[in-house]
């Protein structure tokens, strides 16, 4: 028998950096579709450079959404 206590495990998250990957994905892939819509190419590239930079999407400010898209 031994006096040491039981670890503390946690589960691990659910949300674990895949669904902005995806989304990132998915701005990548709608932007190479662009070919005659230049300017929602580059809108498109914008929210890509910003997951790859290690941005996400968690907020509703007007201010923040203006700055990802480069407006």
């Amino acid at each position: 028998m031994s006096n040491q206590r039981a670890g503390k495990t946690h589960r691990a998250s659910a949300n674990d950096g895949m669904s902005e990957m995806k989304l990132r994905n998915f701005f990548r892939t709608a932007a190479s579709l662009m070919e005659d819509e230049s300017d929602a190419k580059f809108y498109f590239e914008q929210v890509v450079e910003h997951f790859n930079k290690g941005g996400g999407i968690s907020s509703d400010d007007p201010t923040v959404i203006r700055r990802i898209l480069g407006l």
